[in-house]
C-alpha cells in the first residue's frame, strides 16, 4: 500500500519512527515532511497528505501532531477526505469499518509509540465494513456538495 505521512514539529520524532515502521510492514511511504523539528504550521502538512490521498497518489494517510486533533480538522477540509483522530487500535478499526476513514491522525505527545504503531497497523489492515455503513458514508460525503 502507498501511505503518505507528515507531521508538525510536535509530531516530528513520532513521524520519523512511523516512517521506519511503515517500511518494515512493507508499505511504500511518501514522506511529506517536515525534515526537522523546527516550528511549522500543521495545516500546511495536513494539506499535502490529504491531497495525496484525495488524488489517489496514496491509498491512505498518516498525520502526526501534538494531539492529532488539528491535523484531523485541517485534513478534513480537503474534498474526499475522511480523517479520524485516533487514540487506540479499537478506534482505528472502527474508523475504517464504520466511516471508511482514509487518513488517521495520531498524537506525538500523549500516546506512546507502541500504541501509535498498533493504531497505524490496525488502520491499514482493516477494511471498510460497507453494508449499513455505506449509506452513512455517502451522506457524509454529500455534505461536501
Amino acid at each position: 500500500m502507498i501511505v503518505s505521512i507528515a507531521a508538525d514539529h510536535a509530531g516530528f520524532e513520532e513521524k520519523q519512527r512511523l516512517v521506519g515502521y511503515l517500511a518494515e510492514l512493507g508499505h511504500e511511504v511518501i514522506d511529506r515532511g517536515p525534515n526537522s523539528d523546527d516550528r511549522v504550521d500543521y495545516p500546511d502538512f495536513a494539506a499535502l497528505v490529504a491531497r495525496d490521498v484525495a488524488s489517489g497518489e496514496a491509498e491512505r494517510g498518516v498525520l502526526v501532531c501534538g494531539t492529532g486533533i488539528g491535523m484531523a480538522v485541517a485534513a478534513n477540509k480537503v474534498h474526499g477526505i475522511r480523517a479520524a483522530n485516533v487514540t487506540s487500535p479499537e478506534f482505528a478499526a472502527l474508523a475504517r469499518e464504520h466511516n471508511d476513514a482514509n487518513i488517521v491522525t495520531v498524537s506525538g505527545r500523549f500516546v506512546t509509540d507502541e500504541v501509535n504503531r498498533a493504531i497505524v497497523k490496525t488502520f491499514l489492515e482493516t477494511e471498510f465494513g460497507g453494508g449499513r455503513h455505506a449509506g452513512r458514508v455517502e451522506k457524509i460525503m454529500a455534505l461536501e456538495q
